[in-house]
């Protein structure tokens, strides 16, 4: 069972020993680190899921370590101190910490905090990804995971290839597209003047998708160029 790749940064060996036995318990893949420098090797050559970072440490403290990490990694970091003092979790936020656990502080807790940082990062991931699928200008929604479409509200059914060429124009929304963009990029042939198919695959695709296909709100024609669907706003 792998849950992910944990990395935590700590000098205090007790320390690592007794979280190292929770975690992995808890089916993640644990690296550890002794201070910032040896954290930031690791970084440059792992893919980390979540950091559990200590302030105070040799070398290079968790603050330093932290503002370093932050300038291209984006995963959640727990700092850990010693220190209970407001100032110090306001330090370790402020520079781009996630959580703040002080020392001494109960294992069960921090595996808590864990897994709950790291549910709200793939919760988040899942959400931007959903959105990254789908397409909606103005009413016309897209989803190029499920290949679904709706007007308003109704859903659609397209063939594969009509789903594709609505699919092309959309993502390319505001510009003209010739119909040898279209024919290249959906048959994947070069397009020939006396070839009649994309205009009746165009012809479908507004019947299914336009109230009034000879007036159509969405996928129109630019005589003599292609045919382009118009950005939202």
């Amino acid at each position: 069972m792998d849950n992910g790749t944990l990395l935590l940064v700590d000098d205090e060996a007790e320390i690592v020993k007794l979280m190292q036995i929770y975690l992995e318990n808890e089916g993640y893949r644990l690296l550890t680190a002794r201070d910032g420098l040896e954290a930031l090797e690791i970084v440059s050559k792992e893919t980390i899921d979540l950091m559990v970072l200590d302030i105070m440490m040799p070398n290079m403290d968790g603050i330093e370590a932290c503002i370093k990490i932050r300038e291209t990694q984006k995963f959640p970091i727990i700092m850990l101190s010693a220190k209970g003092q407001e100032l110090d979790k306001i330090t370790g936020l402020s520079v781009g910490a996630d959580d703040y656990v002080t020392k001494p502080f109960s294992p069960l807790e921090l595996v808590a905090r864990i897994k709950s940082q790291l549910r709200r990062t793939r919760n988040y991931m899942g959400d931007l990804a959903a959105k990254q699928d789908e397409i909606l200008i103005d009413g016309l929604l897209i989803n190029s995971a499920t290949h679904e479409v709706s007007v308003d509200g109704q859903q659609v059914k397209l063939t594969p290839r009509e789903f594709a060429i609505l699919e092309f124009l959309a993502r390319n929304a505001g510009q003209v597209i010739s119909m040898e963009q279209i024919y290249a990029k959906v048959w994947k042939e070069q397009f020939l003047e006396s070839n009649n198919t994309l205009m009746v695959h165009i012809r479908k695709i507004r019947e299914k998708i336009e109230a009034n296909p000879r007036k159509p709100r969405y996928l129109k024609t630019v005589w003599g160029v292609g045919y382009k669907i118009d950005k939202e706003g």
